[in-house]
């Protein structure tokens, strides 16, 4: 009795394990998507509406970033496994890099970009970008110029 009864609970969480996953997903895309729309919100009003329009604006927008962030934190907590970096080997030494600095070519050779973002939830990066592991760190970099155009921090654990 207590062997089906166990049959029929690892059955059940082995189905509803990918529905919660493909919920997740839904979620961070559906706050992606307002980040975004809140963004053109606080331009239009930049634009055509006065300093009350703009404040608003501004203050939704910073709203829908911190609901972003907070469910991706969530998502990144219950799927640790994923985020397992494992080692890393390079000829250099870790250096913590912010937006807007130039790295050098070796940084973002091809041995050390993550090709595999989707299965992350990263954005699609833009043309001529890509994304690259540092350490625990992930960088989108700029290819042509080689400037970093956004930093994750502590991506890996």
């Amino acid at each position: 009795m207590k062997t089906r009864f166990l049959i029929t609970v690892a059955a059940v969480a082995a189905t509803l394990s990918p529905v919660v996953a493909q919920a997740q997903t839904r979620e961070l895309e559906r706050d992606r998507r307002e980040v975004r729309d809140e963004r053109r919100d606080l331009r239009d009003a930049q634009r055509y509406g006065d300093r009350r329009d703009v404040r608003e604006a501004r203050e939704d927008y910073r709203e829908a970033k911190r609901e972003y962030r907070e469910d991706w934190r969530d998502y990144k907590q219950r799927n640790r496994n994923a985020f397992r970096g494992g080692r890393f080997d390079a000829p250099f030494r870790y250096r913590s890099f912010n937006s807007g600095v130039s790295i050098g070519t070796s940084y973002y050779a091809p041995r050390y970009r993550v090709n595999n973002y989707s299965s992350y939830r990263l954005p699609q990066p833009g043309r001529y970008q890509t994304y690259v592991r540092h350490y625990n760190d992930v960088l989108l970099v700029n290819t042509r110029t080689g400037r970093v155009v956004q930093v994750y921090r502590g991506f890996y654990w």
